[in-house]
Formats: C-alpha cells, sequence, structure tokens
C-alpha cells in the first residue's frame, strides 16, 4: 500500500482550506480520522487490527460542503474512494442494489488507482519496447543467410544498422509522429450483458474477461499516425509488463487498509415514526448497511476483501429526522458526529474568490478561451453573494449551489454573445450590472423559484 503524504492534521485543514470555505469542525473531524489510518499503520502487532476507524457523520443542509470534504480529503490521501447515495438502496430481496455492491464498487476504483501507477512505473520500459516495434516495421532488419563470411551481406546488415539507428534518433525524437503506418493491434471484445435482475455488479464476476482469458486475442491491421500508434502499443506494452496478481494484491490491500465511502443522503433511511410502510424498508436498508460498516467479508471478483478498515462518512440534512432515528446498532457505528453551518453572505464572498477552483475563476477562464479577459469589481461580487443568501431565504436554502444558478443566469448572455458580437478584448462587470440582470427576478418570488 502506498502510504498517503503523511500529512498532519494542521497541514490536511490547510490543504482543505484552499477549496473549501469554513466548516472548521467538520475539517478537524476528518483531519483527524485520516491522521489516525496514518497512526494505525505504524502499531505494531496484534494491536494493529483491533484499533477501529472513527466513522463520522456529518449533519447539514445540502451545498454547504459535506460531499467536497470527503472527496478532497480521499484526493489527499491517495486513497480509494465512493461516494453513495443511501436512498438508492433496497432491502435484499427487492429489485434495487444490494448493500455489497458498494464494496465492489470502491475495490473497482482502487485496481484501477494501481493499475495506472504500475503503467506510468512500466511507462519507460514499454516506450523503449514500442519504439523497437515500430522501427521493425519501418525498416525491418535485414536476414541473414547461413553464410557470415559474405562480403555482400555484412555490408548490407551495416548499412541496414545505420540507418535504424538514425530513424530509431528521429523516432524518439518525434520528428515521424504524422508519418502513416500500419500495424497489428489487439482488438476489443464484444461487451457481454446479462438479462434479468441480478448484473454483473451483483455476480461479482466479470463474463467478459473469463471469456476474453478463454478464446485467443484477436488482432487487427490498424493504419494511423506514428504518434497514435506509438499511445496504442505503450498500452498493450505496459499491459504485458505489469503482474497483475500484484496489482489485485495491492488494490484489494489499500481498499482495506484506506478505502473511504461516503454515504450520502443517509437521513432519507432514518424512520421518522413508527409503525407498517415505508419506515420498515428503510430499516430494512439500515440492517443490511450494518454488517458493512461493522466489519464483514465481501467476495468480489478480486478475491475477498474486508471493511474492518474502511473509513464510513455518512452525511445528510436531517430536516424531518435526527441521527437518533436511525437503529442504535447503526448510531454506535458512527460516533462521530459534527454539525455543518448555513453558509453566510460573508461565506459566499469567500466562496466566489479564495478557493483554487472558485467560480469566478472558472468563469473567467473560459471566456479567455475566446480572447476576452472577465473581471468582477468587489461590488460585482458582494452583490451576486447578497442575491444568493437573500434567494436561499426566500425559496429554498440550497447553499453554496445557489451560486452557480445565478452566475449562469447573469452571464448567459455573455457566454452565447461573445464569440459573434463582442469585439472587447476586457468586460468589467459591476455591481450596477448584476443589479439590473437580476433584481427583478429576485423580487418576484415565483420567477426565483424557476430561475434561481
Amino acid at each position: 500500500m502506498i502510504p498517503s503524504k503523511e500529512l498532519t492534521p494542521l497541514q490536511i485543514v490547510t490543504e482543505l482550506n484552499k477549496f473549501i470555505i469554513g466548516q472548521d469542525d467538520a475539517k478537524r473531524a476528518v483531519a483527524i480520522a485520516l491522521r489516525n489510518r496514518w497512526r494505525r499503520q505504524q502499531v505494531e502487532g496484534k494491536l494493529k487490527d483491533e484499533i477501529m476507524p472513527n466513522n463520522i457523520i456529518l449533519i447539514g443542509p445540502t451545498g454547504v460542503g459535506k460531499t467536497e470534504i470527503a472527496r478532497r480529503l480521499a484526493k489527499l490521501s491517495n486513497a480509494p474512494f465512493v461516494k453513495v447515495e443511501a436512498s438508492k438502496f433496497t432491502e435484499v430481496g427487492y429489485v434495487g442494489r444490494d448493500v455489497e455492491s458498494i464494496v465492489r464498487d470502491l475495490i473497482e476504483i482502487s485496481v484501477s488507482m494501481v493499475k495506472i501507477e504500475k503503467t506510468l512505473e512500466v511507462r519507460e520500459k514499454a516506450i523503449a519496447l514500442v519504439d523497437e516495434r515500430i522501427l521493425d516495421i519501418m525498416i525491418p532488419p535485414v536476414k541473414t543467410t547461413a553464410n557470415p563470411e559474405s562480403e555482400e551481406q555484412n555490408h548490407e546488415a551495416l548499412q541496414n544498422q545505420k540507418t535504424r539507428e538514425w530513424m530509431r534518433e528521429k523516432i524518439k525524437n518525434g520528428e515521424l509522429d504524422d508519418k502513416l503506418i500500419e500495424f497489428d493491434a489487439q482488438s476489443g471484445g464484444s461487451n457481454m450483458q446479462i438479462l434479468g435482475p441480478l448484473g454483473v455488479d451483483d455476480l461479482g464476476i466479470n463474463l467478459q474477461e473469463i471469456m476474453s482469458n478463454m478464446m485467443p486475442k484477436k488482432r487487427k491491421k490498424r493504419k494511423t499516425t506514428v504518434a497514435e500508434a506509438r499511445e496504442i502499443m505503450i498500452e498493450e506494452e505496459a499491459q504485458k509488463l505489469i503482474d497483475i496478481d500484484s496489482v489485485y494484491r495491492e488494490a484489494i490491500s489499500r481498499a482495506e487498509n484506506s478505502g473511504i465511502v461516503f454515504i450520502d443522503e443517509i437521513d432519507k433511511i432514518a424512520g421518522g415514526g413508527k409503525g407498517q410502510g415505508p419506515d420498515v424498508s428503510r430499516e430494512g436498508v439500515q440492517r443490511d448497511l450494518l454488517p458493512i460498516v461493522e466489519g464483514s467479508t465481501v467476495n468480489t471478483k478480486y478475491g475477498p476483501v474486508k471493511t474492518d478498515h474502511v473509513l464510513f462518512i455518512a452525511s445528510g440534512a436531517f430536516h424531518v429526522s435526527k441521527p437518533s432515528d436511525l437503529i442504535p446498532e447503526l448510531q454506535g457505528r458512527f460516533p462521530i458526529r459534527v454539525e455543518l453551518k448555513s453558509l453566510s453572505e460573508e461565506d459566499f464572498i469567500k466562496i466566489l474568490t479564495i478557493p483554487q477552483n472558485a467560480l469566478l475563476k472558472q468563469y473567467a477562464a473560459l471566456i479567455e478561451t475566446e480572447g476576452v479577459k472577465l473581471e468582477f469589481t468587489d461590488d460585482s461580487i458582494k452583490e451576486v453573494a447578497r442575491i444568493a443568501a437573500l434567494a436561499n431565504e426566500q425559496v429554498e436554502n440550497i447553499g453554496a449551489r445557489r451560486l452557480h444558478t445565478i452566475l449562469t443566469t447573469l452571464l448567459e448572455d455573455l457566454l452565447f454573445d461573445v464569440p459573434d458580437k463582442m469585439p472587447k478584448k476586457e468586460i468589467k462587470i459591476d455591481g450596477e450590472a448584476v443589479r439590473l440582470k437580476l433584481e427583478k427576478i429576485v423580487t418576484n418570488r415565483d420567477l426565483s423559484k424557476y430561475i434561481l
């Protein structure tokens, strides 16, 4: 298993601050949880297996950063990460996704991550092999006969060798990238599907993979540029150089020890009342989730995967229910509960400007591709934030997602007209422009409901 960057909790929070505004309590909680995973890896002896992760429930309205915190955490730790919605699952025996598919999704992501890393490790070696393959196609080596003393043959072999050396350098330097070449490429197999309530995911097997291992690999002639052929061949050669069994072993280890599962909308399966009907079904889903969260072994096509040390982060708005409405056993498996705060007008100003992926930076980058520089004045940013906060109060609180809808409405005409009708190289948007465009929509509650 590749260790995380061994970040301290303070460093983790600092990294999260680059993308997420506010929510300091939630950041501290996940930072400690991530560091504890590294600490557990350093523990020696049998006690290591006894240390369980402290799973977390993030409580707060939509759009305040719950999912983003979990996603960024997984990126920081280079960990397999899967996001699932609790409301998509149904009890065993009903048509729908079964909870074990969470673990299968996690191991698929883990395998993909390890494959990419292993491919990068052998890429240089694969490139050297591919350059020889391309060279053999363009200038085949001279076949020697049984007479080694033939002067003519020796001269021809020497000339061939010199030409190949000259051509090899040109291939390496990319001077022949646009030249067309015909080569044998591996043919992709046909997709096999199973009809019926059980899919490949549920069976935990991959029939296409089994069949492709039984049948000989088909190859077909392809004619492409040298540059394209090179990439196709590098992929083929890299797959041959990778030990796939070690990939699977490492992927399982990484999923088991570093995997993060984010269960969204867990409040939707919390029973708010007593009796029959939907509450019974919700409780059934909770009971199905329980073994996975508690720690169990799930069979996958790569081998058995234990979930004892997978970190589970659940989230929900809990408008009509509360965490105590979950069954006691499941509550006990989420010992850390963090409440995220609703975003204020000041938070919106920071969200628009501070993060590395701030919305204003994104729109400026998009419009810059048309050769136009887009600039927002300070008063325009304040006005967008004010309108977002007002719309969240009047219509429905969807947090920072409101900024997306407002900026889309504000910049719609500009995004449409820029290529054809905008001779200016610089466009400045001020507070007055924001008010003129959005004031009527904001003051009309019916319009706000549908547009913002």
